[in-house]
């Protein structure tokens, strides 16, 4: 009988634990919402019969498997500059993920292409490469991708300057800063749309002009970022902002990337192109490669992230602490190299996509019993607002309602947080100034915040 007993408590405690793990219960399962993308010339976006996120999240004792399409909910597409004319396509994954990580106590595992976590949309994470590198014989010196040599050795070689591809593809994203690798559709960087970051002209992309396109997240520089997704060593992802201290507290400050520009005596680079150098129709300014990069330790300042770019820390899903990346950005929010994972993992490296699931397990099912509107908890940034407010809530499992209403009663805006998402965004920037109030609904309950649009 204590024998059954201890098994029965057993049982439970892993139950209870399950259904808090974030590896489970973070990812943004859909049955109801389809992808999107456009075409070139054509504003309006075309929908898929693909659905989009997750559809079914599956754990055992040591593993979850999250069955995904890769096709984020937010429209993919058009991607310009470089060629590429694919469109983001059906994945069919099934990743699997430790749910319990452990740190790499040997030599760290270096990130490779393709692959290197999921946003908990389920779209992949590429490090910062875009498989070419440099090349003295090439006609425009770079060998590897499209268009160009094979470098050295063949596709994936090791080479001595590799390409990053966030300055190097930057025309070929698009407004969610993403593109395809074939069919793979990616994201090398912070999933935000261009168009909200508040970004320099040198890294901002006039593409959502046209192919309008939200991204994962609106970056909000008074909150916790969220968690946005998982590396291949098991170990969560966080958008740019955490408290200051690794132990929850301080205020609210961005993770700093730890990694800086090297400084080449005459731009004198060892075995590669001077810096500035232009070869063909390509300029090899200081930062063009991973190589140009070096890491610097802060040791008196804990929002300097470590050599992974991550750091252990207490965050809103991990009381207890657990090593986190984050999604770093320079003080403009433009993206900050590494820029998410890497350039190697902190933990063991065992995830993976998978073909099956050859184990026992238990379905994380969603009931909308699960989200209470009334104790939600909903933020709406910035407030004051210019251009855009962000309605961002915790996970949904069905649609809401959002709607702008001004101070005489009339709906001015109206949008939807779809299921499966986030967040909606309202522009703002052709309201007069006032108040307004942001009202969303469920169905059955309301709920409505006071919002000042101050141009």
């Amino acid at each position: 009988m204590k024998k059954n007993i201890t098994v029965l408590i057993l049982f439970f405690a892993f139950m209870m634990n399950a259904q808090t793990n974030p590896a489970i219960t973070s990812w943004l399962q859909n049955t109801t919402t389809y992808g999107s993308y456009y075409t070139s010339g054509n504003s309006t976006p075309i929908t898929m019969t693909v659905l989009a996120n997750c559809q079914q999240v599956r754990y055992s004792t040591n593993w979850v498997y999250v069955n995904a399409t890769g096709i984020p909910a937010y429209p993919t597409g058009i991607f310009t500059g470089d060629g590429n004319t694919n469109l983001a396509g059906n994945q069919n994954a099934i990743y699997k993920f430790p749910l319990n990580p452990t740190q790499n106590t040997g030599t760290p595992t270096a990130t490779s292409a393709g692959n290197c976590g999921v946003f908990i949309n389920g779209v992949s994470l590429f490090d910062y490469r875009d498989g070419a590198a440099y090349s003295a014989t090439a006609v425009n010196g770079i060998c590897g991708g499209p268009g160009n040599p094979n470098c050295t050795g063949g596709p994936g070689s090791t080479q001595a300057w590799n390409r990053d591809a966030i300055p190097a593809e930057k025309l070929g994203f698009d407004c969610a800063k993403g593109h395809p690798a074939g069919t793979n559709y990616h994201h090398h960087q912070n999933p935000s749309a261009f168009k909200y970051d508040s970004a320099t002209s040198n890294t901002y992309s006039s593409i959502c002009n046209l192919y309008d396109s939200e991204g994962l997240y609106t970056i909000n520089t008074a909150v916790h970022s969220p968690l946005i997704g998982f590396a291949y060593d098991g170990f969560p992802i966080y958008g740019a902002y955490a408290y200051t201290n690794v132990n929850g507290t301080g205020v609210i400050a961005r993770m700093k990337s730890s990694y800086q520009l090297r400084t080449y005596t005459n731009g004198v680079r060892a075995n590669g192109p001077t810096v500035g150098q232009t070869i063909g129709t390509q300029t090899f300014f200081n930062g063009y490669f991973k190589e140009d990069y070096e890491y610097v330790a802060h040791p008196a300042d804990p929002t300097y992230l470590d050599e992974h770019n991550g750091r252990f820390c207490i965050t809103p899903e991990y009381p207890n602490g657990i090593y986190c990346y984050f999604a770093t950005v320079n003080a403009d929010n433009s993206s900050a190299y590494p820029y998410v994972v890497g350039p190697t993992y902190y933990g063991n490296k065992t995830a993976s996509n998978v073909t099956s699931v050859t184990e026992t397990t238990t379905t994380y099912v969603l009931s909308n019993d699960n989200f209470i509107l009334d104790k939600a908890s909903i933020i709406i940034y910035p407030n004051p607002a210019s251009e855009f407010i962000t309605i961002q809530t915790e996970f949904v499992e069905k649609d809401l309602k959002v709607e702008l209403i001004n101070e005489l009663g009339q709906i001015i805006k109206a949008s939807k947080i779809l299921q499966g998402t986030t967040f909606c965004v309202i522009e703002t920037d052709t309201l007069y100034n006032g108040i307004y109030f942001v009202k969303i609904s469920d169905g059955n309950n309301s709920k409505s915040h006071k919002v000042i649009i101050d141009k």
